[in-house]
């Protein structure tokens, strides 16, 4: 028997164990609204993006000194990297804008702002700050510029001139600038406020009647209900996407959160990623696929998928694109510890974010310095993020440092957040 085979048998096995645990009533996904997209057999964004690599290729081949194909072919490699999550595909698109940005003596506002996107996506914000700063000197499409510089002072953490740049640009029947004020109101924990400009965006999205956008609205939009416990109203946005694009690697992904989270039927959960991660190798996608196979117990698959995930780690051209993820795992599996605590050292030099010092803080609890990450969570962390993860991680370094006072208020706000933080993290939470 083939490994393959092997864990359908042993998924078959465990349905027979889990399948009917979900209790009754609390199901708001189907299989048939969804099955359809798991089985699509071509995946039209593929097949395009090929024949434009092709078309672009071939036009550049016959007048290489065409250098404006060079983006062309940049944003090919970007839209194979959406469909298949393989890092060389955003490094080859690098390449391309690299090359038209000497052509252009980094004097082109369009290619500066391509590139800084690229440098957005491997989270190479302090680069894309420069870029976006030669921009914005240039003049040229400037509130385009401006929205693009909100978006990586947030990302660094400079919120006032991320905020100030927001008002740059303020008009509230643009879809651009309700996305990022509905960005902005998610930062500062005002979730109905997000939701609330996140809709009137998706509007404006369906009136342009750009599938593009139309998707990336729904998605969107899908996180925020999920964030707000409308699991019905996420599930029905993922569909929406799925349905302009059923390749859609991210929607299929929320289901199967919603499928493990909210209904607790893990077996489901893991056949959708099993069928995502055929043909899309985003690294995170292995590592929630060992989280739903911890909460199963399974060892064989949860060590399966946490090697798939070391394995891409090997590639450096991921570079700091998941030092999140690689600072939580070593600090999870209390291996590498001092590895932990450099990377978050590091996440906090990229990006000083409360999210970032709360990664330097965990690193720090886990190795055994509660006295350094107190001081961080004190300083760096509190009352600054409203994600669960961090809440979470202040009270488990509370609780060491004897603060119950402060616990309980953080533990009601992380039982309300289970769907969020997952199945495995009830226990953990009523510990506290």
């Amino acid at each position: 028997m083939n490994s393959k085979q092997a864990l359908v048998s042993v998924l078959c096995m465990v349905f027979l164990v889990f399948g009917c645990t979900v209790p009754k009533g609390t199901n708001i996904t189907n299989v048939q609204d969804y099955d359809q997209y798991l089985n699509s057999p071509e995946n039209k964004t593929l097949e395009r993006t090929k024949r434009n690599e092709q078309f672009w290729t071939k036009k550049l081949e016959q007048t290489p000194n065409q250098f404006p194909y060079l983006r062309k072919l940049a944003a090919i490699y970007t839209d194979y990297f959406s469909a298949t999550g393989k890092i060389h595909y955003l490094k080859k698109a690098e390449e391309q804008l690299l090359k038209v940005n000497e052509k252009t003596n980094y004097e082109n506002p369009s290619y500066l702002k391509a590139l800084a996107h690229n440098y957005i996506t491997q989270h190479r914000f302090k680069e894309a700050l420069q870029l976006l700063g030669k921009a914005e000197q240039l003049g040229e499409k400037l509130q385009e510029t401006r929205k693009m510089l909100f978006d990586v002072y947030l990302e660094l953490g400079n919120y006032e001139q991320a905020h100030a740049y927001l008002k740059t640009f303020e008009n509230f029947s643009d879809f651009d600038y309700l996305i990022r004020l509905s960005k902005w109101s998610d930062h500062k924990g005002q979730l109905d406020a997000a939701i609330t400009y996140m809709e009137k965006a998706v509007l404006i999205a369906e009136s342009s009647n750009l599938d593009n956008l139309k998707q990336w609205s729904y998605t969107n939009i899908a996180d925020f209900y999920g964030h707000a416990g409308d699991i019905e109203k996420s599930y029905r946005h993922y569909l929406k996407a799925l349905a302009l694009d059923p390749n859609d690697p991210y929607a299929k992904k929320g289901i199967a959160w919603i499928v493990y989270s909210h209904e607790k039927n893990p077996v489901e959960a893991l056949r959708i990623l099993n069928k995502v991660t055929e043909t899309y190798h985003a690294p995170d996608y292995y590592l929630l696929k060992a989280e739903v196979a911890d909460y199963l117990n399974f060892e064989a698959i949860h060590e399966q998928a946490l090697n798939s995930y070391r394995t891409e780690m090997t590639d450096s051209a991921y570079g700091d694109m998941y030092n999140k993820y690689n600072v939580l795992l070593f600090a999870d599996e209390n291996k590498n510890l001092n590895d932990a605590i450099a990377i978050a050292k590091r996440e906090v030099d990229n990006r000083p974010t409360p999210q970032s010092y709360d990664l330097l803080a965990w690193a720090y609890f886990k190795n055994g310095n509660l006295g350094a990450a107190l001081e961080i969570v004190d300083t760096h962390i509190v009352n600054q993020t409203y994600e669960p993860e961090t809440l979470y991680h202040i009270a488990e370094i509370y609780k060491a440092a004897g603060k119950t006072k402060q616990i309980q208020p953080l533990k009601k706000e992380l039982l309300a957040s289970i769907y969020e933080l997952g199945p495995t993290m009830v226990e953990k939470i009523n510990q506290l």
